[in-house]
């Protein structure tokens, strides 16, 4: 594995007040997920797909390194590592699938996911696409997590559109991907990035937020107020 890591800013990229993160050139990494009419993935399994890809696209051969994206990835993670979800179906996937991206599949979502652009320098074909309306559910009850699984454990009181949720959990991925060892990463990757993303329960919630486990605290740019603990990291690694 190439272990060339990007070693994030001292500052948080998710803390609500200006940092120097904020100095640098902002590019989000932009994230489509296609929901058909008819046949929407599953909101858990979307959630994870998201999460997952991110997770591929830190690893891939052209994100690190000489790699084509990689110059794209360090500039992003020397910023506020934003990440933003579209959706898309029909012509409009096919479009987005056209694009240079990865596309991440679970058992019911497919998330294609992009290299990172500048804030305001979206392709067409993914700047036409909508934020809105990415509200999914589950159909079927949500099993628990598999012991030992890496869990992403999403802030029972806080709501969130799908949308935003798959953000919080490629943030989530991301941060414990940071926080792992050399091992433990080729570990996860070899293994092909397992992970589970659930909602806490509001009891133990308190005591998650608290265990020094990687934590996403959210910027406020959308949906809910700045400083906002949205996602806690549970990797077996980091425990």
């Amino acid at each position: 594995m190439n272990d060339d890591r990007t070693t994030p800013a001292p500052d948080s990229p998710f803390r609500p007040e200006p940092g120097d993160r904020d100095a640098a050139p902002q590019f989000v990494l932009p994230l489509v997920v296609r929901i058909e009419r008819g046949s929407p993935p599953a909101r858990t399994d979307a959630l994870e797909t998201a999460a997952r890809a991110v997770l591929v696209m830190l690893t891939d051969e052209r994100s690190v390194g000489e790699g084509e994206w990689a110059r794209a990835m360090r500039d992003w993670q020397d910023a506020r590592i934003r990440k933003v979800v579209r959706r898309a179906r029909g012509a409009e996937w096919r479009r987005a699938e056209a694009l240079p991206g990865i596309t991440v599949t679970g058992k019911s979502a497919e998330v294609r996911v992009f290299p990172p652009v500048p804030l305001d320098g979206w392709p067409k074909d993914l700047a036409r696409l909508q934020v809105s309306g990415t509200d999914l559910d589950d159909p079927d009850p949500v099993p628990p997590a598999d012991p030992g699984v890496p869990t992403l454990w999403m802030n029972p009181e806080l709501e969130m559109s799908a949308g935003k949720a798959m953000a919080q959990a490629g943030h989530g991925a991301q941060l414990a991907w940071w926080e792992l060892s050399g091992a433990a990463r080729e570990a996860w990757r070899a293994a092909g990035f397992p992970l589970a993303v659930r909602t806490a329960g509001p009891a133990d919630w308190p005591a998650l937020a608290g265990s020094g486990l990687p934590t996403v605290r959210d910027a406020g740019f959308t949906e809910i107020a700045p400083g906002s603990c949205t996602v806690v990291a549970d990797h077996p690694a980091l425990r």
